[in-house]
Order: C-alpha cells, then structure tokens, then sequence
C-alpha cells in the first residue's frame, strides 16, 4: 500500500473543495478505494497508486476550477468524483481550465459539465437548436440565460416564450385567471430562470412592457418572428403541425432554442411527438443543430440521475 500527502494553501481552501462535508470525503474513499486522512491544510491518501493518483486528480481539477471562478457546488463535487473515478478526467480538465462565463448584470453563469457547455456554445453561434434530454440537465435554464444575454446587449429586441399545455391540445380555457395566470404554471420554470439572473423586479418588468412576451403556442400562428429570440419548451408535447408551424415562424435577425425530453410525452397514444419527429426529419440539414443531453448531464440532486436511470432501466 502506496501513501502521498496533498498540502493545499490554507486549511480553509481545503475545506471548501469538498463542500466542507466529511460525506464527500467518505465518498473518495469508497469510489476511489482509498484511505484519507485529513489534519489542517494536508491530505494524507493511503492506497494502490492508481487510485492515489486518481484521488491527486480529484482534488486538482478542483482546485483549478475554484481558482479559474467555476464556483464549486455540494453536486460538483460528487460529479467530477464519478467523472475521475470513470476515466474521463480530460473532460473536467478542460471544463476548469478555460470556464466558458456568461455574466448578466452581476450574476455569472457557468455550464457545470461539458454537455451543457456544448450547448452553450450552439446556441450562441446558431439560429437553430434544440435540447434534448432529461429533467435535470439545465437545458431550458441555459436557453433563458442565453435569450437574457442577448436582450441586454441588444443582439434581440424581444424574447418570446412559448410552452404547450401538458395536453398538447392547449385547451387552456377551463383554467381560471386571466392568459398570463392560465399559463404561469406551464411557464413557471422560465420565470424562474429570469429571476435567478434579473431579480423578480426587473424581471416582472420585462414581462409588463413586452419585452418578454409570453405567447401559447396556438398563438403563434401567422406571426412573423423578427429580431427576437423564441424559445419553445417542454417541446414533446407538441404535435407535428404545432411544431411546424412553430419553426415557420423564425424571421430576419432571431433565434430559437427548442427543448423538451422525449421520455415524457403526454400525447394521446399512437401521436407521434413532434420533437421526436422534427429530430427525424431535420436533423441531417446545415444549420439546425440537435444536442442530446442523457441522465450523467443532470445537474439536479445526485439521487435524479439515479432515478432517470432506473426508469430507463425498467422502460428497456
């Protein structure tokens, strides 16, 4: 059995790559086979040399990303272990090493995997992308963060949101409240991106002016999207023709992202979605880009990707 000791600047930057919770430690110590042995600003690792050096990468790909600005959270940190401990240690170096950041007023955002970057990065460079992937993934955050982007520095007029409702069939009139009311629970995770990065002030006032438009997909019919950034979410439960005439809309000088996860369709039966026929038929033309997320890209709670997987598992 092979010993090495890790001394970090100070105690305290220690403590703060592993989230100041002896768990995670615990959890190196199962997943990489090691011992650990933690006292002040050291870290003493007993155990074969390959996971030595293993557990050696862990905690400097940690290091390197605190000190590049990727602001580490409690899930990061069982991430990169299980990234580490799988042997893809290249995809964290090169996510710590050169952090892409949006900054919107003073909230930054980074992507906290490569898939998420990669998405990112379509978005930013194209008219035309859709995401693909499970609860989790930050697919539909990542859009707003970067229609908001877009809006303030003027690259947009107007952001248009549109979601169907859970029936497809949009059959929002039995709802009570006003059209705005009727669809706040369909949209509430775009309101929620919004708030995160604006405040729900500035926010609420996007919405007021209609700057941020918030439009039921039946609505969009014969429009002509101009300067704008559309983004169309939950975007499985949507039929062919709305998807369709949804794409149609895309005018001079926008952009649209459209998400959605094809293992929750709410259709009737034998409908296809028409996410999944759009990625049939239009993923093979330049310029619509698809990006996949699966359930090692969410980003939610550990136990969420346990979760997708196990009902992969059961639907297989």
């Amino acid at each position: 059995m092979a010993e090495s000791t890790i001394e970090f600047d100070s105690e305290r930057d220690f403590h703060k790559l592993y989230q100041e919770n002896p768990k995670n430690l615990e959890s190196v110590e199962q997943i990489l086979e090691v011992n650990l042995v933690a006292r002040g600003s050291s870290l003493k690792i007993s155990g074969a040399n390959e996971n030595i050096t293993k557990c050696e990468e862990l905690f400097s790909l940690l290091n390197q990303g605190r000190q590049n600005g990727f602001k580490l959270k409690e899930a990061d940190f069982l991430r990169f272990l299980k990234k580490i401990a799988s042997g893809k240690s290249k995809e964290l170096l090169e996510l710590v090493t050169n952090p892409m950041v949006l900054r919107i007023r003073k909230k930054s955002i980074v992507p906290r995997n490569m898939s998420q970057r990669r998405f990112l990065d379509l978005i930013l460079k194209n008219d035309l992308v859709f995401g693909i992937g499970p609860a989790g993934t930050g697919k539909t955050f990542l859009a707003m963060i970067v229609a908001l982007d877009a809006l303030i520095k003027g690259e947009v007029q107007r952001i248009v949101l549109a979601r169907p409702a859970v029936e497809a069939g949009e059959a929002l009139g039995f709802l009570p409240g006003d059209l705005e009311e009727k669809l706040l629970p369909y949209l509430r995770p775009l309101y929620d991106a919004m708030d995160e990065v604006l405040g729900p002030i500035e926010a609420r006032k996007l919405i007021e002016t209609g700057v941020v438009e918030i439009a039921p997909l039946a609505y969009m019919r014969g429009r002509t999207l101009s300067k704008c950034f559309a983004l169309l979410d939950e975007a499985q439960n949507t039929t062919r023709s709305q998807m369709m005439m949804f794409l149609t809309r895309l005018g001079e000088g926008s952009k649209m992202v459209v998400t959605g996860d094809v293992t929750q369709i709410d259709l009737p039966p034998r409908q296809e979605s028409g996410l999944v026929e759009a990625h049939k038929t239009l993923s093979n033309l330049d310029g619509i880009h698809f990006h996949k997320f699966d359930q090692m890209d969410v980003v939610r709670h550990p136990l969420v990707s346990k979760i997708i997987s196990a009902y992969e598992t059961l639907g297989s």
